[in-house]
């Protein structure tokens, strides 16, 4: 059994937001397989299903983002499940829009979710997958650009995002998480500013 998280944060205040790309990509991966991320357990929505004919569990921490791992940590622990069974999917500013880049382990770089898991699990020897919202042009607060609304003009390029985030997690599960690096982490080079 494998665990997928995707971050963000609850509430419909933050639903359309760069900052909960990993709430829609899980969202994204139930939905195909006809499911509802809404059973309350850990600290966290979840449902049970079959990915790549795996059982997994997906699930969306409610703890806010900078305290993603409590629940990440009480689910792995609830399902006897190691570090390695986790993926998480997740937004990240500093790769451009419309790519995607797949790790199997690292540092958390700047991302305040990710930082609180590798902090709650003492290891950060989980799959993740990272979801480019990086702005086109400079920002002068990064904390408001990633909470505020997605623009309309991104959302096409968010939609092909989320399909592809989908399929890389099922090329994980079947194939292998070299594989889908191998697929997946192509250079989208940055629009010029």
């Amino acid at each position: 059994m494998k665990l997928i998280v995707g971050l963000g944060n609850p509430g419909y205040e933050y639903h359309l937001t760069p900052h909960n790309l990993g709430f829609m990509a899980v969202d994204h991966l139930a939905e195909s397989c006809g499911v509802e991320i809404s059973r309350r357990e850990a600290q966290a929505l979840t449902a049970s299903t079959h990915l790549a004919e795996q059982p997994v569990v997906l699930a969306k921490p409610q703890t806010f983002m900078n305290l993603s791992g409590m629940a990440v940590a009480r689910l792995l622990e609830r399902y006897e499940l190691p570090v390695q069974d986790l993926i998480v999917l997740v937004d990240d500013v500093d790769l451009p829009l419309g790519s995607l880049r797949i790790r199997p382990r690292g540092s958390a770089g700047s991302h305040n979710g990710l930082k609180s898991i590798i902090g709650a699990l003492q290891a950060d020897e989980f799959g993740r997958v990272r979801i480019g919202v990086k702005p086109e042009g400079p920002v002068e607060d990064l904390v408001s650009y990633v909470l505020g609304p997605l623009r309309k003009a991104d959302l096409k390029v968010v939609a092909e995002m989320l399909d592809q985030a989908s399929e890389a997690v099922r090329v994980i599960l079947k194939e292998g998480i070299s594989r889908a690096m191998n697929r997946y982490n192509r250079r989208i080079p940055s629009p010029p500013s």
